[in-house]
């Protein structure tokens, strides 16, 4: 049996890969650090959690022992400071020591999920600058076969979207102040981003490749949370905040516990979200809709779930 090696796979598009994964007959190695909390995946079949601190070199290398193929799933939206530190560990660091252990296992084929805008050079934010500098790393890379996969912000069950918002809705409360309101995003589903992934991993003509992949249909921010306000049959009047505004609630946020909302998400909102070209295409799809997916997990009549999926937000899981 073929094995493969998720880092971050214990996250929110982890727990879809890894399922498909094993549906397709891999055997799966997830790392983590904190087996005992991520032991849900464990049902399926063929999936190990290994304990492994990514970030030490010697674990990593140990970890991909016997791996044909590695898929990096590592990202972070905050840092713990503000310096940019955090995201160059998180998306910087980590690719690299990530290519000297695919070096040593004689690993050849990595998949890597970046994200629209990511540019090394010109992002707007560290989180942008960081995540490109990453997949620039990992594509030039001596003897690795890499996809990167840059989808625009993603949705589903467990996302941290509209979850994130649906919490904040259901805060009694008739105003709804929003900032980065004219924030243009075309949100991609979590399972047409996997199935991508998957066809990758296969055939052999994606190496190489880098993917931009984004929903059919482009939204404002508010628009978004005013459909999220629908579907969930809440009444809020949603005042858009302008730039001035949304830059102070910014850095007030980043005080709060779980840091919400930054000074670097505001920049990084600053660059439309959407596709250019959008590469689905050129797997043979058509992404879709959110109004496809989304009524089943925040109608009045999924309340349970949603708001199961809504503690996983802000626990970090």
């Amino acid at each position: 049996m073929r094995t493969i090696c998720l880092l971050g796979g214990t996250g929110f598009i982890g727990k879809y890969l890894a399922s498909r994964l094993v549906k397709n007959g891999w055997r799966v190695k997830v790392l983590t650090r904190q087996r005992e909390r991520h032991r849900e995946l464990l049902v399926l079949p063929t999936l190990e959690l290994v304990t492994t601190d990514m970030y030490d070199q010697t674990q990593l290398n140990n970890s991909l022992v016997g791996s044909e193929a590695v898929i990096n799933l590592v990202g972070i939206l905050n840092e713990n400071g503000n310096d940019g530190a955090g995201f160059r560990r998180a998306h910087v660091e980590l690719p690299q020591k990530l290519i000297t252990a695919c070096q040593v296992n004689r690993i050849q084929r990595v998949l890597h999920i970046s994200a629209l805008n990511a540019e090394a050079q010109t992002g707007n934010s560290h989180y942008l600058r960081t995540k490109g500098e990453g997949e620039d790393l990992l594509h030039a890379a001596k003897d690795l076969q890499v996809t990167s996969f840059r989808p625009a912000v993603m949705f589903g069950e467990d996302d941290s979207l509209f979850n994130r918002f649906a919490s904040l809705l259901r805060v009694p409360s008739y105003l709804f102040m929003l900032p980065s309101a004219n924030a243009q995003l075309a949100p991609v589903w979590v399972e047409d981003v996997v199935v991508a992934m998957l066809q990758a991993l296969a055939e052999p003509k994606h190496i190489g490749q880098r993917y931009c992949l984004c929903g059919p249909q482009i939204y404002t921010l508010q628009a978004l949370v005013q459909y999220l306000a629908q579907l969930m049959e809440v009444k809020r009047l949603i005042i858009p905040l302008g730039d001035n505004w949304s830059q102070l609630v910014a850095r007030i946020m980043e005080w709060v516990p779980g840091k919400p909302y930054s000074i670097d998400n505001y920049l990084s909102a600053q660059v439309p979200s959407i596709c250019s070209e959008n590469d689905f295409a050129k797997f043979g799809m058509a992404p879709h809709a959110i109004e496809a997916v989304m009524p089943k997990y925040f109608s009045p009549l999924a309340g349970k779930s949603l708001m199961y999926s809504q503690w996983r937000c802000y626990a970090g899981r």
